[in-house]
């Protein structure tokens, strides 16, 4: 999965990288990350990335140039890409858009939105796709890109040491909230596993997982509980 992501603020990006299990797969080779900086594909002696919109109003806006002009760069090394900008206005992240990320073969080009947004020009000449990871505005798009990235990542074979465990993670192709999980000790402040967990008998304890992610979903999320008719009704 090769990524490239487009900030004003390679400080708030660059470290995710350095820490835990995305470090592990940039140094595998599995992920490939380069962060550009926004300001550098600036023209003028001052760098200038934003100006005042015209019509009047407040914040500043995102200028088209050094847009066009770092992804005139990237494309003088590759041909092919997707690009993704972060976006309040764009299309839900869930987690069947961060399948078909982790399985694009092209590039992935994520451009940080940030102040009130790009210049409407960069999205009228460069086909992109908007997305947003929620109903609410963030400082920058930076960690709305980290966030998609995290999540596609992890979907990419070779990344997770445990690759069984996404298939009964929440929001898998079920659609279901994952079961309750317990580790030791068996008792903890009187609060006791249940008993089948220790039973031993994988039958029973996949029964229980099924029930009770229906459980958790029909509780915490009853606008996805439609997804429970892909367990087959003779399966819960």
């Amino acid at each position: 999965m090769k990524c490239d992501i487009v900030t004003l603020f390679p400080g708030l990006v660059e470290p995710f990288f350095q820490q835990s299990i995305l470090k592990r797969a940039v140094e595998k080779g599995v992920l490939q990350v380069k962060v550009h900086l926004l300001r550098d594909y600036a023209s003028g002696k001052h760098r200038v990335t934003d100006d005042a919109p015209y019509g009047g109003g407040p914040g500043m806006v995102l200028k088209p140039e050094p847009v066009y002009h770092l992804i005139d760069s990237l494309r003088s090394t590759e041909q092919e890409m997707r690009f993704i900008l972060t976006s309040p206005q764009g299309k839900p992240f869930s987690q069947e858009l961060a399948a078909d990320l982790a399985s694009e073969p092209r590039p992935l080009v994520f451009i940080c939105g940030h102040y009130e947004g790009v210049d409407e020009r960069v999205k009228e000449g460069i086909p992109m796709e908007e997305v947003s990871i929620g109903d609410y505005v963030m400082t920058g798009g930076e960690l709305a890109a980290l966030v998609m990235i995290d999540a596609a990542a992890r979907l990419v074979p070779g990344v997770l040491g445990e690759p069984e465990s996404l298939r009964e993670e929440s929001f898998s192709a079920l659609r279901l909230l994952e079961y309750p999980q317990y580790t030791r000790p068996e008792v903890f402040r009187g609060m006791r596993v249940p008993a089948v967990l220790t039973s031993g008998n994988h039958r029973a304890i996949a029964a229980w997982r099924r029930q009770q992610a229906l459980l958790n979903t029909l509780m915490k999320r009853p606008d996805l509980i439609d997804g429970a008719s892909k367990w087959g009704a003779g399966q819960v």
